[in-house]
């Protein structure tokens, strides 16, 4: 029987039964991180003259089942290694607070790194096998990013290998398979991309500081402190925004991406709802918030790069 405390929790948290279990398993908070790489390297193909549909809808369904993957790993490894509880927030709670046997998602998962492969197989036929490569690479350090004898999410670097991965490598993939070549603009232009990626890795860090120190984990936000942390999260975004305009302004990115800049409101936003907040469940509105502050930009970002191809 479900104990009270358990119930009180998921009250709290807002998490509903049925379908919702199986939703909150992939963390869609953290989905913004797959689908807006693929979409901002398919409209820097389409500005070159090249885009093929089935080729951008196998990417972004891949890019999306490999990140709901390591999102699995994530919650069975943290469960397996005793840090996360019913207690926790920012999780899905599937095995903690649903009773879902731990193996199920564990098996769920590299179900999902199944199909992503079968989709990786037809990418490569339509564009080329070092595909397979940098994908099975992605891949592996996706289930390193919390499995392993050494999870990368435990250290000071989960932030970098996360905003590299999921933003400069999946956009340089994503346009170099609609194209069959790279340019260095692509890859200036992704590095606003893999800083907002890494920015939600940090607000989750930031949120779960105290839980994370007591088992162990020495993430940024744990080594510099949650008061330096968000000063830190807030370097970031300014540091996006700033090479956006220098891109702007360098005529790697048309006029219209001064659009992103609306985005600002955002980001200025999540730090508001950092501020004075110690409790996770406090901090849960402003993860959500930077979650969205990478949706905002990135869609606004491909949005101008497919107006400048009309005006």
């Amino acid at each position: 029987m479900e104990s009270t405390n358990n119930i009180n929790i998921k009250k709290a948290l807002n998490e509903k039964e049925g379908f919702q279990i199986w939703w909150r398993l992939l963390r869609p908070h953290t989905l913004t991180a797959s689908f807006i790489p693929v979409f901002v390297g398919t409209m820097l193909a389409f500005t070159d003259g090249s885009m093929h549909i089935l080729l951008f809808l196998a990417m972004l369904i891949a890019s999306i089942l490999i990140q709901s993957a390591t999102n699995m790993f994530n919650e069975y490894y943290d469960f397996a290694r005793g840090l996360d509880t019913e207690h926790s927030v920012g999780i899905g709670g599937t095995i903690v607070r649903d009773g879902i046997k731990p193996k199920t998602v564990l098996y769920l998962a590299f179900a999902f790194f199944g199909i992503a492969i079968l989709l990786g197989v037809y990418i490569c036929i339509a564009s080329s096998w070092w595909i397979a490569v940098i994908g099975l690479i992605c891949m592996l350090f996706g289930y390193l990013y919390t499995g392993g004898p050494f999870p990368i999410a435990y250290t000071p670097f989960g932030e970098l290998f996360s905003g590299f991965f999921m933003g400069t490598v999946i956009i340089g993939i994503s346009y170099f398979i609609q194209t069959g070549t790279l340019t260095s603009e692509v890859i200036w232009v992704s590095i606003p991309i893999a800083i907002f990626i890494g920015t939600i890795m940090l607000s989750n860090n930031i949120r779960d500081l105290d839980g994370d120190k007591e088992n162990g984990r020495k993430t940024i936000a744990i080594l510099i402190g949650r008061k330096n942390a968000v000063l830190f999260l807030a370097s970031l975004f300014t540091a996006a925004f700033v090479l956006t305009a220098l891109f702007i302004i360098s005529d790697i990115l048309p006029i219209w991406s001064l659009i992103t800049f609306f985005g600002i409101l955002k980001s200025i936003e999540v730090i508001k709802k950092f501020k004075g907040r110690t409790l996770p469940i406090e901090m849960m509105p402003a993860m959500a918030a930077t979650g969205k502050n990478n949706t905002i930009y990135g869609l606004l970002l491909g949005i101008s790069l497919l107006f400048s191809t009309f005006f």
